[in-house]
């Protein structure tokens, strides 16, 4: 006899409509998602390094969200139970195990999200946990400074940037409002920064957290579309070509955060440049024609132009000789030769783009008005490296100027390398 035809007894064999229901019914999901509760706010701590109210709430937001897609699901599922616990055809069985498998997914989903956040606050009851507060003071403290040098009335972006620590070489970010794969490709809430422990454990590279804000604030302020169109006709007009446009176009983001990051915190984050892109001679100057980091060997040059014009021209001609003295000529590698024939003239367009035109939401500002970095903040920086070195306060130093402070104290021996740790964490932690 066929599925559709048989009673239901026949259907089950000795099992009885009731067992059926169970039966149909036992991978139920409700049990798997009540486990992921939402966090409460003493699991991960009290102290300042703890998650703060607003992430924990972001965090329990989305989760809650996916609970109550998961609830739609279950209801769908219950009705098909019903359904073919009454008729139990092979089309309604076929969809009692669809609904099923949804409802798994969904779970799987809240799981992979719920895990994801665990770890993340997790991290704040750790060793690591002042650390990881440092540079979200870092971060905050730049978001502070850029909103308010404004020429127009924003919305205040919530919550602010949260650090955690993964291992790896290169630091990341994730920004606020875009889907993240490692949360089943659900909206990320708030800004991400992700830092290799060997950056965390060596504060003079942290210039990583200016470049990494930068990024964040490029989409917060609305310039992630003008800019790169911005760049390209610049460049078009100057007569580059059309190749040459498209490259820089697609290098926007990353130059970005470059020289807002030196915006940020002044000529200490053109070193750190330096140390993340001096490779061999062979990896530097190599062009890669999809990538969107500018070429290795070119991209110092965009932070030395800048640092130029921000009033620091004997820093900007040290960092040049410098670069130049350490690789060949960079015609021996593979770089397309109407990039190199129009670099000079691209970077001091590209350049002025970024940071010396006013952009209508920035309140018609440029970057560099918003972002004021001149010789005093300089001067700022090395008293405080000097307080650092020594263990005195470093008194109302911004926190993203310690970082420079930090590399200073280094670079001039002012202290040994882990006396300038545990003084910039120390200091930070204390605020």
């Amino acid at each position: 006899m066929g599925v559709g035809k048989t009673s239901r007894a026949s259907s089950f064999g000795n099992v009885s409509p009731s067992s059926a229901r169970v039966l149909l019914r036992r991978r139920n999901p409700y049990r798997h998602a009540a486990a992921l509760r939402p966090f409460r706010r003493d699991e991960f701590g009290t102290g300042a390094a703890s998650p703060t109210e607003a992430h924990l709430q972001a965090a329990n937001d989305l989760i809650g969200s996916l609970h109550t897609g998961l609830l739609r699901l279950m209801r769908k599922e219950t009705s098909a139970v019903d359904a073919a616990t009454g008729e139990p055809t092979t089309t309604l069985l076929q969809q009692v195990v669809h609904h099923k498998e949804r409802a798994h997914n969904w779970v799987r989903a809240i799981e992979r999200s719920w895990d994801f956040y665990f770890e993340l606050f997790g991290q704040r009851q750790s060793e690591f946990a002042d650390w990881l507060r440092s540079c979200d003071r870092i971060a905050l403290d730049c978001y502070q400074y850029v909103y308010l040098g404004l020429g127009v009335a924003k919305s205040i972006p919530a919550p602010p940037p949260f650090s955690y620590m993964r291992t790896g070489f290169s630091p990341a970010t994730f920004r606020r409002g875009i889907p993240l794969r490692r949360l089943g490709q659900q909206i990320n809430p708030f800004p991400l920064i992700q830092l290799p422990y060997h950056r965390l454990v060596n504060p003079w590279t942290l210039g990583a957290v200016l470049h990494e804000v930068s990024h964040n604030l490029h989409n917060e302020l609305g310039l992630a579309q003008v800019i790169p169109r911005n760049i390209a006709r610049r460049l078009l007009r100057a007569g580059c070509g059309r190749f040459v446009a498209s490259v820089w176009t697609r290098w926007n983001r990353e130059l970005f955060a470059d020289l807002c990051g030196l915006l940020l915190g002044g000529p200490a984050t053109v070193g750190s440049l330096m140390d993340i892109v001096g490779r061999s001679p062979t990896t530097t100057i190599t062009f890669v024609p999809r990538a969107v980091h500018p070429t290795p060997y070119l991209r110092p040059f965009l932070s030395i132009e800048l640092l130029r014009r921000m009033g620091f021209p004997r820093e900007a001609e040290q960092y040049r000789r410098l670069w130049t003295r350490l690789y060949p000529p960079p015609r021996a590698g593979n770089i397309p030769g109407a990039l190199l024939n129009t670099f000079p003239e691209a970077n001091a367009l590209v350049g002025d783009t970024v940071c010396f035109q006013p952009y209508p939401k920035l309140g018609n500002k440029s970057l560099a008005q918003v972002i004021r970095f001149e010789p005093k903040e300089q001067q700022m920086i090395e008293e405080a490296a000097r307080r650092l070195a020594a263990g005195t306060d470093p008194g109302v130093v911004p926190e993203r100027f310690l970082i420079g402070a930090a590399r200073f104290a280094l670079d001039h021996r002012l202290a040994r390398p882990g006396v300038i740790t545990e003084n910039f964490y120390k200091e930070l932690a204390r605020r």
